[in-house]
């Protein structure tokens, strides 16, 4: 056992100077870096503004680079992205000849041991406040000190749906020094084109337009002395592809089903329930639709008022579709029809839509003259006598029927016996008289049933063709408010689509 340890510990004797020994002989940078830091936090103090002259402000160069856009909460009014932070200064108490320290010319140091610019985001919305990850502070021989340090910040956003999904949001993240006024530090902006843009990772839902930059001094009601920010505007606009093809196209569709129901015959008994049920439809389309849009009280996005109106046109057909099965169902014996009624329906309306009943021309004198004519038919009717009761030469009054023109005597009973020949052949002519009188009665009762159930007719196919006229009517009035609505809706918008 001695024997194979002392093996063992030769071997790894002679490991570690074969090791040793193939090191390049520049290899002493470590020693001159710690002396390095020795001498420069040893009496370095993080609370001291390290400028040469304390009349004069420290200058910042400040910058970021955007990464990513995460998220747009339009219902929270939050911005939630990813950046990196860029800080640029010069520490007059963080200088060293290089050539004295054995060639070293940067240090990585954490910033609790620097004095570093306490910039933040002013419209910070993070728990925290600051999301930054503290990350080295590159710092070179000339006192030059660089601090990069990458976060997710989520900044308040003043969303505007004006135009929602069509919109265009700038949401501004406004950078400044928490208590260094713009007399002891002054932001200076890295870039005049704004953040850098070069590393951003596109976004799904959202199109970056460009991110500038501005400068801005405000004297606030709170300090006297004029302080200094820095404000980045994020110019976003929102991809409308998604939404034009879940969202208006399917409410398109939804709505000219409603149109058909204009076109299906009342007879079938499923004009109502066509339309009751798009409605219902439509109505739980829009609940599913109303957790996308932005809950705010602000302004009516404009997808909103074009689902509102396309919701109050297929409740308008609900209710017209009612009219129409109301017109179609309408009987002589309980609805008259109004004049104003066959100059609208079955004059105007008809002859503005081209509509033509087949064995039937209505003109406005024959709509003007028809209850007048029909009065002074009824009049001649009653004065004249029937063409039968004409050609048979009898009296068409039946009053008249038990009147004798001779004399006679009444036996019991009311018999007239005759007394003369001339008085029976009378009484002859007169049993004939009153038997072609009792053919004409039912003649007349016929013809006044059949004239009845004529005109009966008549006024059901005046309903029922009035119907149709609305039917007609409402077709075309709602496909050109769809069609209407959908352009406005589209033209008015700032831009259509963006992919």
């Amino acid at each position: 056992m001695m024997a194979y340890s002392n093996s063992n510990w030769i071997v790894g004797f002679l490991t570690t100077a074969f090791t040793l020994s193939t090191m390049p002989n520049g290899s002493l940078q470590g020693p001159h870096e710690k002396r390095l830091l020795n001498n420069l936090l040893n009496t370095y103090n993080t609370l001291e503004r390290p400028v040469a002259n304390e009349s004069e402000p420290m200058e910042v160069r400040f910058g970021l680079t955007l990464q990513q856009i995460i998220d747009v909460d339009e219902k929270n009014q939050l911005l939630i992205t990813n950046i990196w932070l860029s800080l640029e200064w010069n520490d007059y108490n963080l200088r060293w000849n290089d050539s004295e320290y054995g060639g070293v010319k940067d240090l990585r140091i954490t910033p609790n041991k620097l004095w570093k610019p306490d910039v933040l985001m002013y419209n910070s919305a993070d728990e925290g406040f600051d999301g930054t990850y503290h990350t080295n502070v590159v710092v070179k021989s000339n006192g030059s000190c660089l601090y990069v340090p990458p976060g997710i910040f989520k900044s308040t956003c003043k969303i505007d749906i004006t135009w929602f999904p069509f919109d265009d949001q700038h949401c501004d993240m406004k950078f400044g020094s928490w208590t260094y006024d713009g007399n002891q530090l002054d932001l200076v902006l890295n870039s005049e084109e704004g953040g850098d843009l070069s590393d951003f990772i596109t976004n799904g839902e959202w199109f970056l337009i460009g991110m500038p930059g501005k400068k801005n001094t405000i004297v606030y009601q709170c300090c006297p002395e004029p302080y200094v920010d820095v404000t980045f505007t994020i110019q976003i606009r929102r991809r409308t592809l998604y939404y034009f093809f879940n969202l208006i196209v399917p409410c398109v569709l939804i709505s000219s089903m409603a149109l058909l129901g204009f076109t299906l015959p009342p007879d079938s008994g499923e004009k109502l329930t066509l339309g009751v049920t798009i409605l219902l439809s439509l109505t739980v389309f829009l609940n599913l639709v109303a957790e996308t849009l932005p809950q705010v009280s602000d302004a009516i996005p404009l997808l909103g008022t074009y689902f509102n109106c396309i919701m109050f046109m297929v409740a308008s057909s609900v209710v017209l579709t009612v009219v129409v099965l109301n017109y179609h169902h309408r009987t002589a014996d309980i609805h008259e029809m109004p004049q104003w009624i066959k100059v609208v329906f079955l004059l105007w309306l008809p002859y503005i839509l081209c509509m033509r009943r087949p064995g039937k021309r209505i003109t406005w004198r024959m709509l003007c003259m028809s209850n007048k004519k029909k009065k002074e038919m009824e009049l001649q009717e009653r004065s004249s006598k029937s063409l039968l009761a004409n050609v048979l030469d009898i009296d068409d009054d039946f009053r008249n029927v038990g009147n004798n023109s001779g004399g006679g005597v009444s036996g019991g009973g009311g018999y007239i016996r005759p007394t003369t020949i001339e008085e029976t052949g009378l009484i002859q002519n007169n049993g004939n008289n009153r038997e072609l009188q009792i053919i004409l009665q039912e003649l007349r009762y016929i013809t006044c049933r059949m004239k009845k159930a004529d005109e009966e007719a008549e006024v059901i196919s005046d309903w029922k063709f009035a119907a149709m006229v609305v039917d007609r009517f409402c077709l075309l009035i709602f496909t050109a408010f769809t069609i209407i609505a959908t352009v406005c809706v589209l033209f008015s918008a700032p831009h259509i689509i963006v992919q």
